[in-house]
């Protein structure tokens, strides 16, 4: 049996309309599962979600050269022609990941991702999901 998950495209909806520019926001499992999206189509935000699989697991390989820290990713900035690309840790299991456009501030954006995560992280997480029949 499958468990309905809440709808939470509404935590997203805040920093979508307080950062002009914002293109899309997405919610996402560390295995690239959409969990909530708030400014684009289903099939846009499952993509940017799978792509996000990848680059946080990039991330962590290039977290792991260096020695002292925990080898978890915070933040990801990726400057493209046309925009920003965002992924930030958003709580146990979870990732927040927003394109915007060019012309975004982007100090602001990351300080509104930061506040959403602090906010509201224990809310933006995806526990383990069981492969079997609850016993």
């Amino acid at each position: 049996m499958t468990q309905q998950r809440p709808n939470m495209d509404w935590m997203l909806k805040d920093l979508a309309s307080s950062v002009p520019q914002t293109r899309h926001v997405v919610l996402l499992s560390s295995d690239g599962l959409r969990m909530a999206q708030f400014g684009t189509d289903d099939d846009t935000a499952d993509r940017l979600a799978a792509a996000c699989a990848g680059l946080q697991s990039l991330s962590a390989a290039v977290a792991a050269e260096f020695p002292h820290g925990d080898g978890r990713m915070r933040m990801v900035v990726i400057e493209i022609s046309g925009g920003f690309f965002y992924l930030m840790a958003a709580g146990a299991g979870a990732y927040l990941a927003v394109l915007a456009d060019e012309g975004v501030d982007a100090g602001l954006m990351g300080q509104r991702m930061r506040d959403l995560v602090a906010r509201i992280g224990q809310h933006l997480s995806s526990p383990p999901r069981a492969d079997g029949p609850a016993a």
